[in-house]
């Protein structure tokens, strides 16, 4: 029988505040376990929360940015739940009045422009972490460092539909967090985290499936085998007449497989209520107005722009908004008018990207200004040096720090555009072949590239190509 997979996800994002959500404990990553602690995040009897406004502000940001509907009254509840990393054995969370809630985010999936509804945005404090020593040791250790660390959830509709899918609403969500700077999104300091849902049910069919969540996935690639996996266990499980039933896995990345781990909890099990040590907030308009004003540019209407605006191809815009500094840097390149948009996006594609990785830095610590690219873009699409040579001007400009007119003026690396300073030089190179000459009047086209490897040499190089193709064809034409 067919399946239709149906897929959402639980996003959490750490925020990027120096202090925790209502303490001013430290948000810092790495401190040696337990020494970011106060009696408030580890649950002490008559301790008072007092909410990290920032943190707040960062969460009304995203929900703004998801294009959901703000209430003018939030608040916090108490979410009742044994964790053995979160001292006081309950969450400061949200669940009766949401920050965020009904928005949309709209994203490319393939060609075509897919809607993902956001039931939810809110916050809540994060727990600890739990420590696992070597097998042979039965003992876990606890480490709440992170306890209390500001955590903006993200809850998606079930409008996803396949693997690709849920992949893209991932970059695309992570790109958000990362453009509107509530969030580093460092993975692998635990400050993202993605919890995936599969349900099957046969296809046209309206009632869901029985829904399975996966916990504790470690990366966006991680989150896809995930989600392969568990739809092809459930096909399967159905196939042979298996009853689902609501719960959470785990995944584990070195067997490429999900783990049962527990029955799936209802919001009735957490027994919420309203948290009584809190005050409710008041979201006015004006708040609202200078939060959305502060919103930049966010990273599909900003793609899209490229391509109407610039005349950029999909491939091209995606992979320059995929990064908000790589994107400014590209778009100030352009602003500087020197070079074509095409021909400044492959130099920052091609080249720049390769630089940042191999040193392992990010845009903003480029050595090379916007101006001085699009100037080197300019002088090898107006053909003043060629696209080898420019590479080679790109080195000494990381080297020296100098501009790349003065890099090719100093070394005489200028190409040779003069037909009259090549013309002798290809009538001499086509008299030295006779063979090859013949060979072309043969019909052998591929015996054209046998003449131009002389030109180049006897010019060491400088000769512009476009202008010896032109000069071969003009004089085999001839004869």
């Amino acid at each position: 029988m067919p399946y239709e997979a149906v897929i959402g996800a639980e996003v959490h994002a750490e925020l990027a505040t120096l202090t925790k959500l209502f303490c001013g404990c430290s948000t810092a990553f790495g401190a040696p376990p337990n020494t970011q602690t106060c009696p408030v995040c580890l649950g002490m009897p008559g301790v008072l929360p007092v909410m990290n406004r920032l943190a707040f502000e960062h969460a009304l940001k995203v929900a703004l940015a998801l294009n959901c509907h703000v209430d003018p009254v939030t608040f916090f509840d108490r979410k009742n739940y044994y964790y053995p990393d979160l001292p006081k054995n309950y969450q400061i969370s949200q669940n009766h009045r949401n920050l965020g809630r009904n928005g949309h985010l709209d994203l490319p999936v393939e060609g075509r422009s897919l809607r993902v509804g956001i039931w939810n945005v809110h916050l809540e404090e994060d727990a600890g972490k739990l420590l696992h020593p070597e097998s042979g040791q039965s003992d876990s250790l606890v480490d709440l460092n992170r306890a209390g660390t500001p955590l903006l959830e993200i809850v998606s509709a079930p409008d996803m539909r396949a693997p690709a899918e849920i992949d893209a609403f991932m970059r695309a969500l992570r790109n958000i967090l990362l453009y509107t700077g509530v969030s580093d999104c460092k993975m692998q300091e635990g400050r993202l985290r993605f919890e995936p849902s599969i349900s099957l049910r046969p296809a046209g069919q309206k009632e869901y499936g029985a829904r399975i969540e996966i916990k504790n996935v470690g990366s966006i690639s991680a989150v896809v085998k995930a989600v392969e996996y568990e739809i092809q266990r459930q096909t399967r499980a159905l196939d042979s007449g298996e009853r689902l039933t609501p719960e959470t896995r785990l995944w584990d990345d070195r067997l490429g497989r999900t783990v049962s781990m527990r029955r799936k909890e209802t919001s009735a099990d957490y027994r919420y209520f309203p948290e009584p040590d809190l005050v409710e907030i008041r979201v006015d308009e004006t708040w609202k107005a200078r939060i959305r004003a502060e919103l930049p540019e966010l990273p599909v209407p900003r793609r899209l722009r490229l391509q109407q605006q610039l005349n950029l191809g999909p491939y091209e815009a995606g992979v320059l908004t995929d990064d908000r500094a790589l994107a400014d840097y590209f778009e100030s390149a352009v602003a500087a008018g020197k070079a074509s948009p095409k021909a400044v996006a492959n130099w920052v594609i091609n080249d720049v990207l390769r630089i940042l990785n191999e040193r392992q830095i990010s845009p903003v610590a480029f050595p090379i200004p916007p101006d001085r690219l699009a100037a080197l873009a300019a002088l090898v699409e107006t053909g003043v040096i060629g696209q080898p040579t420019g590479r080679s001007v790109l080195d000494d400009m990381l080297a020296t720090g100098e501009p790349p007119e003065e890099i090719v003026r100093k070394k005489g690396l200028a190409q040779i555009s003069d037909e009259s300073a090549i013309i002798a030089i290809v009538d001499r190179v086509l008299a030295a072949q006779p063979q090859v000459v013949a060979d072309w009047k043969a019909g052998k086209k591929a015996a054209f590239n046998a003449l131009i490897g002389p030109v180049m040499r006897e010019t060491k190089g400088k000769a512009n190509p476009q202008v010896v193709r032109q000069l071969l064809e003009k004089r085999l034409a001839e004869q």
